[in-house]
């Protein structure tokens, strides 16, 4: 198993996986709450629905800068941002992602398999030897 070389990898890891949750979260949210808001004609709740919006957009644009930093251990890959790699044949998916399953993976279960090179990572720091 395969381990970061420093605790502020391990820290922006979880932080950008977490941006990816909270995006996938905040989405259907606001438009969610933007299209009850047109059926019931509430001017508040649209409003809510646009700050949602906005909010949505500001983490997609936060996520998107941190992710490019969040690198395999051993193929260097960025596992988080969206580029246009092949996949391992055996990777998972989630709702159609294969970030959202490698993020999910890293908050829960302090682990993660790369969808690129396959090789499972666990979110700890390696030892050096001397």
């Amino acid at each position: 198993m395969h381990r970061f070389q420093s605790r502020s990898c391990i820290i922006r890891f979880k932080f950008a996986a977490f941006l990816l949750c909270l995006k996938y979260l905040l989405a259907p949210l606001s438009a969610g709450v933007l299209g009850y808001s047109f059926i019931t004609g509430d001017r508040a709740l649209t409003f809510i629905a646009i700050g949602i919006g906005v909010l949505t957009l500001l983490v997609v644009l936060l996520q998107w800068s941190i992710a490019s930093r969040t690198r395999c251990p051993l193929c260097l890959t960025p596992v988080l941002a969206s580029n246009g790699c092949s996949k391992h044949h055996r990777a998972q998916t989630l709702l159609g992602s294969h970030r959202l399953h490698v993020a999910l993976a890293a908050l829960f279960k302090g682990s993660f398999l790369c969808p690129y090179c396959h090789e499972p990572t666990a979110m700890e720091v390696r030892i050096k030897r001397p």
